[in-house]
């Protein structure tokens, strides 16, 4: 890097610089030797704009601290993104910490010629003569036996991407400060490392407000969720800000618009005056630049990452190929340059979203981002997620690996077209094991995506395109949208009937869960022939033993109670929880749901001797099987407080109906019908307790919250208005239970039909109601 080929010659006072060279008579006391030249005042050079500084204590009082540390000689090394603010933080802290070192001097060191020219400007400046005496390679090797000849100086040496290239600056000159910037992560042995990391949302709201308002107030609608949509990245920021500043007619709000429209032109130009080697874009061109020159697969995986959540990705998802050393190689080269981050204590790996949203967008200007590019990333990343997805949905082993996955699932189809996406299989079985956990509004986003991706790839009659609609419905049916499912699954009965056969196990499958669609709306006149008709032909076609013919056996004897009809119900419930024993053994999902419809009748039939013991075996063998936070462990812990209230037991029942509340909120959400559910449940044990002051409120919320959930017309909306009007019946406001009771009669007229055992318990309710009126006024 230094070459002293052509060092300083003195001979009286002229200066020979080259045998072509014109001969330079200098006068005598320049051509001291640099030992014995001292820095004059205001040699200093920092370039960097301080008024823009926000935030960073911590990292000012580490370097601080470094500097404090014993040692003649001490480099520090500061790290991090490119665009994260190194060059700033140690621009300020050279400007206003008490460092005590003078003269301070600024190098641009990103490449060897850049040194060599700090070096020559430091030369130039302790003495300008030298410029026309020396060329640059002379100027420099002056300037360094400068630094080796003198103390207490401080050296900045910005951006440097390669140790080597400043290794002889630092060796040579042991008597002064160091104080160097890099993108590289852990190529720093013998310097104290000080790594540096996005703004806080206050600093980056800060740093963006003080640079949009410099000329006067503006509009920040939005500020900060532009702020958080750039990562707190500070060059982002300042490079959004600029623009900002410079076009007063755009919001924050519409440079988030603007973003999303045009991602490619918004990353790389900033304002009129920035310049266009400092946008994010270039910024990050040059990082890949010298990775791509190192490991071209190292450039790969970044677009792959792009794909993914930020945070926690798992190894498994950078894995494209089966040669661990080369993933290893790559992950090491992306973090040694800070385009990403490892966490050591669970090996998983971190990319600024920033970083991400670039890495994914094309840009036909770009080398690292054509189309080409971005189409194979986003393949590469669907194919890693399928393949790294367990095998089973149901097997509680496999749960931890699903909900690390769900994230970047999520991500992905965040990110992907829904026109262009090929991410339909991945997509489907994350929506089916998002409904089965809880989770149906999530489940149904990503089997919609999934229907239309095997429509349009696949057709409409082809059987993966079947199986998805049909999963579609399934998740519509978990979320209790019945207006949606009912006629989803109509339809997928007559399509897999028309293309796959009348006995086909999908057309099967697709009879057995319309029938329990139709149950779930209270339809009992379709569901129970439904039913019947299914487990008859499951019967011939899978077998006595096979699990779907368990399954609809056990949704018959469901609707027979749900019909009133115990005397069928109870026996075949019975049955089912010893075949379900037999065929699948004790902890088989089916069977634990067998034992809960069981006790559920046992229940119905006011057998509570029997109905509490199998409800609390039932709670101790989900919770053991599913975990304490499963959807069918919360609503088995309700249904045993269920029983407790009709035991008479309040002091069991309503703190377990509290908890079971409190913990199907936490679990799946305010607006849950599971937890609506609940919530009606503990307003009813409330009742029960004589709490009217309490129990009535929560019955108008669970009416209210009905409603907007579920809809008018849905069988739990209209029995919350039953049991709200029963509470008013209780608080003898016969003006408000009355009116109620009429109403609900007549629309469960309508929708249940006159036959239905809520429309029977509606019109009993509604006629104690008269005779009380009667009562009263006589």
């Amino acid at each position: 890097m230094i070459n002293s080929g052509n060092a300083t010659a003195t001979d009286g006072g002229i200066a020979v610089t080259g045998i072509f060279s014109p001969t330079v008579h200098l006068p005598p006391d320049v051509m001291r030797p640099p030992a014995e030249v001292d820095a004059p005042a205001g040699l200093n050079n920092l370039p960097h704009k301080l008024s823009l500084f926000v935030g960073r204590g911590e990292e000012l009082d580490r370097l601080d601290a470094v500097l404090a540390a014993p040692g003649a000689a001490l480099v520090q090394a500061v790290h991090g993104l490119g665009g994260v603010g190194k060059s700033t933080l140690a621009a300020h802290w050279a400007a206003t910490r008490p460092h005590g070192c003078a003269p301070v001097r600024w190098i641009t060191a990103d490449t060897p010629a850049g040194v060599q020219q700090g070096l020559a400007s430091l030369t130039t400046a302790l003495q300008p003569v030298l410029a026309k005496a020396l060329p640059v390679e002379g100027l420099a090797e002056w300037g360094l036996q400068w630094l080796a000849s003198h103390t207490g100086w401080l050296l900045i040496l910005d951006n440097v991407n390669d140790p080597a290239d400043i290794a002889p600056v630092i060796g040579r000159a042991p008597g002064g400060r160091f104080l160097i910037t890099s993108r590289l992560a852990t190529a720093w042995s013998d310097a104290t490392p000080v790594r540096l990391d996005v703004l806080d949302d206050a600093e980056s709201l800060t740093l963006f407000t003080r640079i949009t308002t410099a000329a006067g107030p503006r509009d920040l609608d939005g500020a900060a969720g532009l702020c958080t949509e750039l990562g707190n990245l500070p060059l982002a920021i300042d490079q959004a800000a600029a623009y900002l500043a410079q076009n007063p007619i755009v919001t924050p709000s519409g440079y988030l618009q603007l973003l999303a429209q045009h991602p490619a032109a918004m990353y790389s130009h900033g304002a009129a005056t920035t310049p266009a080697q400092r946008t994010i874009a270039r910024i990050w061109d040059i990082t890949l630049d010298q990775i791509t020159t190192c490991q071209p697969a190292a450039a790969d995986l970044l677009r792959t990452l792009a794909w993914y959540a930020p945070e926690s990705i798992p190894t498994t998802l950078a894995d494209g190929s089966t040669d661990p050393p080369a993933l290893h190689q790559t992950i090491g080269l992306l973090t040694v340059y800070s385009m990403i981050t490892v966490d050591p204590a669970t090996g998983t790996l971190a990319v600024h979203r920033l970083v991400q949203a670039l890495a994914r967008t094309p840009d036909t200007n770009d080398p690292h981002r054509t189309p080409s590019h971005i189409n194979q990333a986003r393949e590469q990343a669907t194919s890693n997620l399928y393949n790294a997805l367990p095998p089973a949905l149901y097997d509680p082993a496999t749960w931890p690996t699903w909900r690390t996955l769900l994230p970047h699932i999520d991500a992905l189809a965040d990110h992907t077209d829904a026109d262009t996406d090929t991410t339909a299989y991945l997509l489907n079985r994350a929506g089916r094991f998002l409904a089965d956990q809880g989770s149906p509004t999530r489940g149904v986003r990503l089997l919609q995506r999934a229907v239309t991706a095997f429509e349009r790839v696949l057709g409409k009659d082809h059987a993966d395109t079947l199986i998805s609609r049909h999963d579609l419905a399934s998740a519509y049916l978990s979320a209790r949208d019945l207006d949606r499912a009912i006629p989803m699954f109509e339809q997928s009965l007559t399509d897999q009937a028309r293309v796959l056969g009348e006995d086909h196990p999908n057309t099967l499958y697709s009879r057995s869960n319309l029938a329990y669609a139709y149950l779930s709306a209270g339809n009992l006149d379709r569901a129970i022939p439904m039913f019947e008709q299914s487990l008859t032909d499951y019967t011939r076609v899978l077998g006595e033993d096979h699990p779907n013919t368990l399954s609809t056996r056990s949704n018959l004897a469901s609707a027979h109670m749900v019909a009133e009809d115990l005397d069928r119900a109870i026996p075949m419930f019975e049955q089912s929880l010893t075949d379900y024993t037999r065929v699948l053994g004790e902890d088989d999902p089916g069977t634990l749901s067998s034992r809960r419809c069981l006790a559920l009748a046992y229940r119905s039939a006011e057998d509570v001797a029997r109905a509490i013991p199998m409800f609390e075996q039932s709670l101790t063998d989900y919770t053991r099987v599913l975990g304490e936070d499963h959807p069918d462990t919360l609503y088995s812990r309700n249904d045993l407080a269920s029983a407790y209230l009709s035991a008479g037991e309040l002091d069991r029942a309503i703190p377990m109906f509290e908890q079971s509340l409190t913990d199907q909120a936490r679990v799946l959400g305010e607006d849950h019908p599971d937890t609506l559910d609940s919530r009606s449940n503990l307003a009813s044990a409330y009742l029960s307790a004589g709490e009217l002051d309490r129990a009535i409120p929560m019955f108008e919320q669970s009416l209210t919250d009905y409603t907007r959930v579920l809809g008018e017309d849905h069988p739990n909306t209209l029995t919350s208005c039953s049991n709200l009007a029963n509470a008013y019946l209780s608080a003898r406001d016969l003006d408000r239970a009355i009116p109620m009771f009429e109403e609900n009669l007549a629309d469960k007229l309508r929708v249940l039909g006159g036959d239905h055992p809520d429309t029977l318990t509606t019109r009993s309710l509604l006629a104690s109601a008269y005779q009380k009126l009667l009562s009263f006024r006589t």
